[in-house]
């Protein structure tokens, strides 16, 4: 056995990727794709009550969607601190504060009393939430080689459909067991336990031990020049003077917006304006969100699968960001138009499956554009540019269907904005920022 298989973790192939690494990895995929499922359960709650919550407290669609915007706006402001922050201290310490507090402001949604109040708790859990993503992206770029990343980052994003396909089913159960104030207490409380579980599980690579082997193994093809250092404001500042910066930006407003309208408004859509009741629409939501999942997964095997085949890094990742924009789009329209409820179901799934997989090779080229220093902060840029547009879209949404009583302009403007989108990502993200390895820019 030769010296490049063996160390304190034992055997594994390639050389330095030993049982200890391996384990490492998947704890901490394990934790994120949990964490993210809580993330997303917890932020869906409000659109599953959305009919028993405006009943119960007198609120027109408007004030909804301005409720459903509070979550999305305090989001992404909290981006641009929270990048910094995470490639500062880490994801240890960042993501189990903010997992704790977005658990206790989901509690308190549940203990609200007015409109007022509802709207601070929401903006509250949107900060806490801020971290969840950015500090995934930073954690497979230090646990993982360059060279495999897809696949880890499609799992713990695929969160963000896993938990949307199944809280229509398991909210509206307890919604109707228990009340739509329960269901957020309860919720909130299992955040609470699983961010206590990431604190006393995961580690920071620097906290970390490693071999020599390993340490090769995860560096390999990797600029690690400057990693140890903070990053500074000059240097977070100078992000924004990259095209693909923009692109990046502009590319996830179009994946944030599409998003972001049906998780707030589609169980509302269902019931409104395709007939179905509140104990069928959980279970019909959850189905276009289940072909989201398998958009995000593929997404991860197809990026990994085109750098191998002979793409870049940055062409592996790029493609599947703009066939996903535009085919969520094309499936849209017809989504919006059909009338039958079988085949807008169907559109539906085709939509949220190209969205999806688009949203999944966004993050995938965070961890491969930047530098490993830069990669939380780049992160939390995009997603800050993402749900400063998708905060947007809960209100219009409300809006257009309080003055024509119809969701069809709402999906029609969301098709638009990932078509526009998909363009600004293909024009504009094209290198790598500066600092990232020659290995790592062949695109």
């Amino acid at each position: 056995m030769t010296e490049a298989t063996i160390s304190s973790g034992g055997q594994a192939s390639p050389a330095g990727k030993t049982a200890r690494l391996v384990r490492i990895q998947w704890i901490a995929v394990a934790f994120l794709t949990v964490a993210g499922v809580i993330n997303y359960l917890d932020r869906s709650s409000l659109s599953i009550a959305n009919t028993a919550i405006r009943e119960e407290m007198g609120l027109t669609p408007t004030e909804m969607g301005l409720l459903l915007s509070a979550f999305s706006l305090s989001y992404a402001f909290a981006q641009l601190p929270i990048g910094a922050l995470l490639d500062r201290f880490g994801s240890r310490i960042m993501l189990g504060a903010g997992m704790f507090f977005w658990s206790l402001a989901q509690i308190v949604c549940g203990l609200v009393g007015s409109f007022h109040q509802f709207l601070v708790a929401r903006a509250v859990l949107g900060v806490g939430e801020a971290p969840q993503f950015p500090a995934g992206a930073k954690v497979v770029s230090e646990w993982f080689n360059v060279r495999d990343r897809g696949t880890p980052t499609g799992i713990f994003v695929g969160a963000s459909t896993i938990g949307p396909c199944i809280a229509p089913p398991v909210l509206t159960a307890m919604m109707l067991a228990f009340g739509w104030r329960w269901m957020f207490i309860i919720t909130g409380l299992v955040g609470v336990v699983v961010a206590v579980g990431w604190y006393l599980l995961y580690r920071n690579r620097a906290e970390v031990e490693l071999t020599r082997e390993e340490t090769a193994h995860l560096e390999e093809g990797v600029d690690m020049g400057g990693v140890n250092r903070s990053l500074t404001f000059r240097e977070w500042r100078g992000l924004f003077g990259h095209a693909a910066t923009w692109g990046m930006i502009f590319g996830f407003m179009g994946v944030i917006y599409m998003v972001w309208l049906y998780l707030t408004w589609l169980p509302s859509y269902l019931e409104h304006e395709r007939g179905l009741s509140v104990a069928r629409t959980g279970w019909v939501v959850a189905i276009p969100y289940l072909f989201g999942t398998v958009g995000m997964l593929c997404a991860g095997q197809i990026a990994d699968r085109l750098y191998r085949a002979g793409a870049g890094l940055i062409a592996s990742r790029k493609w599947p960001v703009c066939v996903g924009l535009l085919g969520g789009a094309a499936f849209t329209v017809p989504a919006a138009f059909t009338p039958s409820v079988a085949m807008a179901v169907v559109f539906l799934c085709f939509a949220m499956f190209f969205i999806n997989m688009a949203s999944a090779a966004c993050w995938m080229m965070v961890s491969v554009i930047s530098p490993q220093r830069q990669v939380a902060s780049l992160g939390s840029i995009q997603n800050f540019g993402g749900y400063f547009a998708g905060s947007f879209a809960p209100v219009i949404t409300g809006w257009i269907v309080q003055t024509t009583d119809s969701y069809v302009n709402a999906l029609l403007a969301s098709a638009v904005v990932a078509g526009v989108a998909a363009v600004a990502y293909l024009v504009l993200v094209r290198k790598p920022l500066p600092g990232v390895a020659a290995a790592e820019a062949s695109a």
